[in-house]
């Protein structure tokens, strides 16, 4: 018991930074929203477009970073410096020959992508042209991503946390001095919420360069190896599993938001308002699990699995009451849209009245299901994980939405219910493959255990 208690507090200490990471992560979002608000429905509908299709193209770097995160979190728990470097570099590779990739078929074919969004001149305009800046994010992002897991999987989530505390305030003001104009500062509108973002970014990247750097000494020699294209290569194989399951379900948020905007404009508004406060709120969550995964990574990396049965129950039990207390605040911020957004239209009010009920209670079933799959993930299971998430959204609750928005003209709150219909139905599944897998790993961690004293004897 000890030991578990032990792994309980060392999950709350590298839980926190990773929540608070991710919250000022969407609040980026978040501030861009308030800042643009003001600009009216037709500039928040452009960037709702725009950031749609950067979201998919982000959640696919994110997924190759959380691969790496989990490799790296296995090779610091073995102890070995080389494997650590190598994971690094490899990963840094592969995140930044995506991001050159996204970038590429953004400046080639974005015109292309934001015309299969939205049939409106105007919209189509002001999209591409925030698209247009944003993109080079995908730049820095990729960096930052490998740069953010590779504290993380070290145990290290508080540097990571000073790198968004130092950007948040950069993005607020560079923001909305370029959104509304400031002295000799020309007012950009839209545009100035992108240059934002962009400028606050590239600060927190030099800052974690800086932070590598002074703290660690990664060796160079990996990338001079004759072996090192084929080290890559193992590692993209490696996460090619885990990255899927962050595709399937960052692709798939993104074609239910491009299904949501054949709705009316008030009730595209509506939704693209709530998905930021989703995240926020379900963030706690999210970093719970990756903190799960993390010291569960550096445990079979160190061949110490014995207790990993009941650390996954008490954080499941954590986790699950963190789900209610989110539920209540979703609720308290139902009631306060009004006040968070006092520009928007009453119809767009409306409908955020409308899918209330639905976004309230959420958290429970999603709870359960993020802390699954990344418990399974760091586990070896990622291709059991994959055909939950493949059944459940793009065989039942995708079509079901299109069917409903593009066949059936249904209101705001049945397209909407298809993304928590979608959680419940995940729900047993993963159930079972975690009770499975969980019994299996603590018996085989008792048996290693066990014939270890005799060995040594």
């Amino acid at each position: 018991m000890p030991i578990l208690s032990n792994n309980i507090k060392t999950n709350f200490s590298l839980a926190w930074p990773l929540a608070i990471n991710a919250v000022l992560m969407q609040s980026m979002l978040m501030i861009d929203t308030l800042l643009v608000a003001p600009l009216g429905e037709h500039a928040l509908a452009s960037m709702g477009i725009a950031t749609t299709i950067m979201a998919f193209m982000l959640g696919i770097q994110h997924a190759l970073a959380n691969g790496t995160q989990l490799i790296i979190g296995r090779a610091h728990g073995s102890g070995l410096q080389p494997a650590i470097s190598t994971a690094f570099w490899a990963g840094l590779c592969i995140n930044i020959i995506a991001a050159l990739l996204f970038w590429c078929a953004i400046t080639i074919f974005g015109q292309k992508i934001v015309a299969m969004v939205s049939d409106s001149p105007g919209l189509q305009q002001q999209s591409f042209a925030y698209l247009g800046i944003i993109k080079y994010i995908l730049i820095a992002a990729s960096i930052t991503q490998v740069l953010t897991v590779f504290f993380n999987a070290r145990g290290n989530t508080r540097t990571p946390l000073k790198g968004f505390v130092l950007e948040l305030p950069v993005n607020v003001v560079i923001s909305y001095c370029l959104i509304n104009g400031l002295g000799v500062i020309p007012a950009l509108g839209l545009e100035g919420a992108a240059w934002g973002s962009l400028a606050a970014i590239s600060l927190r990247l030099l800052f974690l360069v800086h932070a590598l750097h002074k703290g660690y000494n990664l060796s160079h020699s990996a990338l001079r190896a004759r072996t090192f294209m084929a080290d890559a290569m193992r590692h993209l194989g490696e996460i090619a599993p885990i990255t899927a399951n962050f595709i399937i379900l960052s692709v798939g948020m993104t074609i239910y938001q491009l299904i949501y905007a054949q709705l009316n404009i008030y009730d595209y508004v509506a939704i693209t308002l709530i998905f930021p406060w989703i995240r926020i709120g379900t963030q706690f969550i999210t970093a719970w699990a990756q903190a799960a995964a993390i010291t569960i990574s550096q445990a079979l990396g160190n061949r110490e699995t014995g207790h990993l049965g009941y650390f996954i129950r008490e954080c499941t039990q954590v986790a699950l009451v963190a789900s209610l207390f989110i539920t209540l605040c979703f609720y308290l911020l139902s009631r306060s849209m009004g006040l968070i957004y006092p520009a928007i239209e009453p119809e767009t009010l409306t409908a955020l009245a409308a899918i209330a009920p639905l976004y309230i209670l959420m958290p429970i079933a999603r709870t359960y299901n993020t802390l699954c799959g990344h418990i399974l993930r760091s586990i070896g299971k990622s291709m059991q994980v994959l055909r939950v998430h493949f059944v459940t959204q793009w065989l039942i609750s995708i079509p079901a939405c299109a069917i409903l928005v593009i066949g059936f003209d249904a209101s705001i709150f049945w397209a909407f219910a298809m993304i928590p219909l979608e959680e419940l139905l995940k729900a047993l599944p993963l159930y079972r493959l975690l009770k499975r897998n969980a019994s299996s790993l603590s018996q085989a961690g008792s048996i290693a255990s066990s014939q270890t004293p005799a060995k040594r004897r």
